[in-house]
């Protein structure tokens, strides 16, 4: 059984959410918050497989409750449940280790199947998300476009670590790294590492004349 825990502060969507969780042979609710500071305190007692975290939570917002689940070293997956999906919201949604994001516009079953990809170990973005970031990231942008963290990344895989070997020398989870990689592939216009590569050598050998 996959043991999940539901964080909303909406009644309906924690109930809903409850109803079609329990409905499912394969997975149970081990315990639900409605508020922001109850959810480390109760996580950290149920041990859930997965945590279902709402972002616009009262008192203390999702993003802080998944600051602290991670400074906690919980074990625990965390999907993010938002109505926005917007690259801003996302990108602070990965930088803070979320296992995966989910949009409460899409079908309920779409909600199951992200949190049995989460707990699997996938790193789940729903396809909406995906069509906004394809649509404001349509022209591969400049190698100066990358953000410093982005910078430093592509400066590692040019070098020839692993994405462990890149979560481990900055300090963050393997999904992060993967978010970032995401970022500079669609930035540099490239589909894989080696491509990534080829072109920070080509732009330091252009910043050596």
């Amino acid at each position: 059984m996959i043991k999940v825990f539901l964080a909303d502060d909406h009644a309906l969507v924690l109930e809903g959410l409850r109803s079609l969780i329990e409905s499912e042979g394969d997975m149970e609710v081990v315990g639900t918050a409605s508020d922001g500071d109850q959810v480390l305190e109760r996580v950290r007692a149920l041990a859930p497989d997965v945590v279902v975290l709402d972002l616009q939570m009262p008192t203390v917002g999702g993003i802080a409750c998944l600051q602290s689940i991670r400074a906690a070293n919980v074990p625990a997956k965390v999907l993010i449940l938002s109505a926005f999906y917007d690259g801003d919201t996302m990108q602070s949604a990965l930088e803070a280790e979320a296992d995966g994001f989910a949009l409460k516009t899409e079908a309920p079953q779409q909600t199951l199947a992200c949190i049995r990809q989460v707990y699997q170990g996938q790193l789940v973005f729903p396809q909406a998300a995906k069509r906004w970031l394809r649509q404001h990231r349509q022209r591969p942008s400049p190698a100066s476009d990358l953000s410093d963290r982005e910078a430093e990344v592509l400066n590692l895989v040019a070098q020839g670590l692993t994405n462990t070997q890149i979560a481990q020398r900055l300090q963050v989870s393997d999904n992060t790294v993967k978010f970032h990689l995401q970022n500079i592939y669609q930035k540099l216009g490239v589909s894989n590492r080696t491509e990534a590569a080829g072109i920070f050598f080509k732009l330091r050998q252009e910043g050596r004349r």
